[in-house]
């Protein structure tokens, strides 16, 4: 392994989590492809990657369809090198209580997150394969477990566990591990938005939050892109199939 290139993939990285996993990746040493819907969105997280001493590669790509995935993943190959590595992070909210939930609003959910890390995910194991090393991690969340004006994201994110364990079975004799993180309430852009959705005050909105996790904090985008850097370790070998709740306690 040590030989081989160490390229990440992570989708959805232009802010958020999936950002500062980017940004935990490069300083682990791998170069990192960084993907989102809009190319120009994935260039202030390459620039942050860059101004490190990374290196980072800004790529736009829609993970719900299939030949944009495609064309992605094979230009992260041809100008970073195989990757060995996925983070399936890409993900947008679409909330509303199930008789005011459109078709649309279920459909666009279901596309990003179960289809996207679908695509993603096949479109990266034959390089894994071939190479017999890969760490692909999901991003689920506490939301899985149900929460109210949710039942496509809740349902979006069940699924990708079990996608995870399905996909574990499969690659592990190829050296492939396959796991899911699962974080509760984190600080970030798609939280503020649920917060403008319910008319509360960010500030007062993370305190009543906070308030209901054990360790008495919101979570913060390095938590999570700290479990995935031990996710993806050499040393996380023994690891997979796993669903790891980072929510600051045992339960949402």
């Amino acid at each position: 392994m040590s030989e081989s290139p160490r390229v990440a993939i992570v989708t959805g990285a232009a802010r958020g989590i999936g950002a500062a996993t980017a940004l935990r990746l490069a300083r682990d040493g791998f170069a990192v492809a960084v993907l989102d819907l809009e190319e120009s969105a994935a260039k202030g997280t390459v620039e942050a990657i860059e101004a490190a001493g990374g290196r980072g590669l800004a790529v736009g790509a829609d993970v719900g369809d299939a030949a944009q995935v495609e064309a992605a993943v094979a230009r992260v190959a041809d100008e970073l090198g195989a990757p060995v590595v996925l983070i399936n992070n890409a993900g947008v909210t679409r909330d509303n209580l199930l008789f005011k939930m459109t078709e649309d609003d279920w459909d666009t959910v279901m596309n990003v997150h179960l289809r996207g890390s679908f695509l993603m995910s096949r479109a990266v194991q034959k390089y894994m394969v071939e190479m017999k090393y890969g760490r692909i991690v999901n991003l689920s969340s506490t939301s899985a477990l149900g929460n109210r004006g949710q039942s496509n994201y809740s349902t979006a994110k069940a699924g990708l566990q079990g996608f995870t364990k399905t996909l574990a079975i499969e690659l592990g004799k190829f050296g492939v591990t396959v796991n899911c993180i699962a974080p509760g309430f984190i600080a970030s852009d798609m939280t503020k938005a649920t917060a403008e959705r319910l008319g509360v005050g960010w500030d007062d909105f993370m305190a009543a939050r906070a308030a209901e996790v054990p360790v008495q904090r919101a979570g913060q985008p390095e938590d999570i892109a700290h479990a995935v850097s031990f996710l993806v370790s050499e040393g996380a070998g023994f690891v997979s199939g796993q669903v790891i709740y980072v929510a600051g306690g045992p339960k949402a």
